[in-house]
């Protein structure tokens, strides 16, 4: 019997999926296990993989937008009736919207998906065959990406995941293993062509009499407006500023540069302050539920990554546990894939806190909306040399600003001047970092 292929919901946040590309073609074979097209969704470009063995009868919406459970494609046998498959199927097709105009692969850290959805993401992809039966391997996105990225054969390694299938922990697994060879040049830059997409955009302009241009909005920046709009209006924002004497950390930095292998950055110090303070007030590592508030445990610290099309949140997830070098590489790594829409859903799940840094950009000091589930989010300026009075004497400081949003329901004014404090402490005696 025909098989009748729907829109899966890939993200909690999802309400729609756009179809990139197809991979497979109208009567092609097509066995379990492989991609059959690419989907945009809010939070990145992923593979649509096919549960059943069969021929591809009939592609329901060559590209485009489909609502959840809308009918995208039909698997069967080779002149069997799609049409009467549809007609059967429970649910009645939803109507797919218009093309998009803008086929460029997205991704938002506006908000990111919970550790249930990131999992319903893993096992949507789950493949129902053995993972070494025959020639072909089959692991999710995420493996194929981290295995390219450090250069390992996946025919090597045994797939832990459902039927075998070879996941994230695998790969770390090989990794920890010494696995993984060293790669330099242009080999560095491959990249698996299953974990992402060629971005294709059209940039033709839809002109008027009046020369402005109109430019549809893409998934990411729906949903940035949508979640950042909800946050503004629902979460009751007040904002605590204070001023940071950076001039201990410039010289600690400075000493840390020079026997570190790896360059660490303002970014890198604010990141295990952060860290540390929420460790010491875990009100403000918390959440909003509605009818309870959450205290998290784990100190899951969101990194705001400006990208073309919007804002991508990588999380550090148990930052107060890694060190300044720990920090700096897991920072630039998840970036770099945030930067080439690579980043995975389960790269942005899971944040208890979150820091937006524009102090690179030249600015001294602005507010930031709070990212959602978090109470707080610490919006962070640039660093500049001020006048300051030490011991009762006028000298110059190396001086920063920070602001923290915080969500009244949740975070009092008292409890978020002393996380302020505290954060303040450990950057103007940066020692107490590494204790």
């Amino acid at each position: 019997m025909a098989e009748v292929i729907k829109m899966p919901r890939m993200s909690d946040t999802m309400e729609e999926g756009v179809i990139v590309s197809w991979l497979k073609n109208e009567g092609d074979q097509v066995e379990s296990g492989e991609t059959l097209a690419e989907v945009e969704t809010d939070k990145a470009t992923m593979e649509l993989d096919s549960y059943f063995d069969g021929v591809l009868l009939h592609i329901a919406v060559k590209e485009g937008a489909v609502p959840i459970d809308g009918v995208i494609a039909v698997i069967g046998d080779e002149g069997e009736d799609w049409q009467a498959a549809i007609d059967a199927a429970s649910d009645t097709t939803p109507k797919a919207s218009k093309p998009s105009t803008s086929k460029t692969s997205v991704e938002n850290g506006a908000e990111k998906p919970s550790e249930e959805v990131a999992s319903e993401s893993v096992a949507a992809n789950a493949q129902t065959s053995d993972n070494h039966s025959n020639s072909r391997i089959f692991a999710s996105p995420l493996a194929k990406s981290m295995a390219s990225d450090k250069g390992i054969s996946l025919s090597n390694i045994v797939g832990s995941g459902d039927n075998g299938r070879i996941i994230k922990r695998d790969i770390e697994a090989a990794i920890g293993k010494g696995d993984a060879p060293q790669k330099v040049g242009a080999t560095s830059a491959v990249v698996s062509a299953a974990a992402t997409v060629e971005e294709k955009v059209d940039f033709t302009p839809s002109y008027n009499e009046e020369g402005f241009e109109d430019v549809p909005v893409s998934q990411m920046r729906k949903t940035i407006a949508r979640r950042l709009g909800e946050s503004k209006f629902s979460a009751p924002h007040f904002y605590l500023t204070i001023l940071v004497d950076m001039t201990k950390a410039t010289e600690s930095r400075k000493s840390v540069n020079a026997i570190a292998e790896s360059k660490i950055s303002f970014n890198d110090f604010v990141v295990k302050a952060a860290a540390v303070a929420l460790r010491k007030h875990p009100t403000v590592n918390s959440s909003w539920l509605g009818d309870k508030i959450r205290y998290n445990k784990a100190i899951n610290i969101g990194v705001a990554v400006a990208v073309d099309d919007g804002l991508l949140v990588p999380v550090i997830n148990n930052a107060n546990f890694k060190t300044l070098s720990q920090i700096n590489a897991e920072v630039k790594h998840l970036a770099g894939k945030a930067k080439s829409k690579k980043l995975q859903p389960d790269e942005m799940t899971g944040n208890t806190f979150t820091i937006s840094n524009l102090g690179m950009f030249g600015i001294d000091e602005f507010t930031a909306i709070i990212n959602p589930p978090d109470a707080c989010i610490l919006a962070v300026g640039g660093i500049a040399e001020q006048p300051v009075v030490k011991d009762g004497a006028l000298t110059i400081g190396k001086i920063m600003k920070v602001t923290l949003s915080c969500d009244h329901r949740v975070v009092d004014g008292a409890t978020g001047a002393k996380f302020l404090n505290t954060f303040k402490s450990m950057l103007e005696d940066p020692v107490r970092l590494l204790v």
